[in-house]
Parts: C-alpha cells; structure tokens; sequence
C-alpha cells in the first residue's frame, strides 16, 4: 500500500482526487492543509486518511509530514507560490522523497498558440509569472517531477484529455478537474508515468479563441 501526502488538500482537484483514491484505491493519504476542519467528516468516514494543518511554507512541518510518504502531490495556489515550491523541495531533499506531482497553470513556457494564447496571457497576466517561477524551481531541482498545466478548468463530470509536452504547442482551451485528479491518482499508482515531465492537459476538440463560456 502506498501513502501520499496531498499539499493545499482542500482545492477542488485535490478534493476529487481524493474521493477517486478512496474510492478505487488502497492508497493511504494524508490531507494537508490550513485548516484541517475543513476536512474532518472526510477524514472521520475513511479510516485510511490524517489531516494535518499547516502552512505550505513552513518547510519543518513539512518534513514532519512527509514522514513515511511514497509521492507528495501538491494543490497549491496564492502569490506566495514560488516560496511554496521552494520550502516543498527543500523538505522533500531532506527527508529523501524524490516523487512530486505539481499543478501548474497553461501558458508558462509561452507555449499557447495564437489568438487563445493572447487571451490567456492577458487574462491571467502576472498570474501566469508567478506559477512560472514557481515550476522553474520544480524543475531546477533532482526531484522526480510531474508538472501538470491544464487548461482553463471546467466541474464537468468526465475523464476526457490529451498531453501536449512542454516543448509542443498547447492545445484546446478547456479541461475537466476531473480529468487532472484521475492523473493524479493514475501517477500514485503507476509512478514511473510524466516521470521529470511537464504535460498540458486538454480536453481534445476544444480548441477556440478562448474557452466556451466566455
């Protein structure tokens, strides 16, 4: 049985990646996060889940969680997030973890094509630096990453994607929350998969100026 500690564990893709885990699986979590009530009638209803409260910059309690973990999955978001990335590195080498899968965002490598592209990058704006910094870090480090930038998020009740790498042009405009929390589990189970990669995720044939409903 493998254990994974889930960063920002209260975000909606963590929240479903969570309940697939449970769900079909027999991995064991722990669910990290500010406030850890927030997650306590989960973590009451399955008895293979803890909750820790923290911060994700306080890189001593993360070395304290990371304890016996097999991947650390991390759901993190704010202005802060490049010093996020920097304490989960610097606890992950000191406690000898080497699996990370990191949600990022599209449009960090520039690397959204055309009209859609502009949109992005001007709808997102500095939005899109910080996470691009933040991903360096992943990247600059030993650690055996899964960056994973999807596309503009929909609450859609599917699994339906393709993978662009980080040197092909981006595709689509939209993605399921469902979709990244299945690749998220998918890498817990199989963690050789996107092993040092950074992957685009879309849904196919979506593509567009920008997303559907806007």
């Amino acid at each position: 049985m493998s254990k994974v500690l889930i960063l920002g564990a209260n975000g909606k893709i963590a929240r479903l990646a969570e309940h697939i885990f449970v769900d079909t699986t027999e991995t064991d979590l722990k669910l990290y996060l500010r406030d850890a009530n927030r997650l306590s009638d989960f973590v009451d209803s399955h008895n293979l889940t803890e909750a820790i409260e923290g911060d994700a910059t306080d890189v001593q309690n993360l070395i304290e969680s990371m304890k016996d973990v097999d991947m650390v999955y991390a759901n993190l978001a704010g202005n802060n997030i490049e010093d996020e990335a920097k304490a989960v590195v610097e606890a992950m080498h000191a406690e000898n973890k080497t699996r990370l899968v990191w949600i990022s965002t599209l449009g960090i490598y520039n690397e959204v094509p055309g009209k859609f592209g502009e949109w992005n990058n001007k709808t997102l704006g500095d939005y899109i630096t910080r996470y691009a910094a933040a991903a360096k870090v992943i990247e600059d480090s030993d650690l055996d990453y899964t960056i994973i930038r999807p596309a503009w998020l929909t609450d859609k009740a599917e699994v339906d994607y393709e993978v662009t790498q980080k040197d092909q042009a981006f595709k689509g405009t939209e993605v399921s929350r469902r979709s990244i929390a299945q690749i998220v589990v998918d890498i817990a189970q199989d963690p050789d998969k996107y092993k040092r990669e950074s992957i685009g995720v879309n849904k196919p044939n979506t593509d567009g100026d920008k997303p559907a409903w806007y």
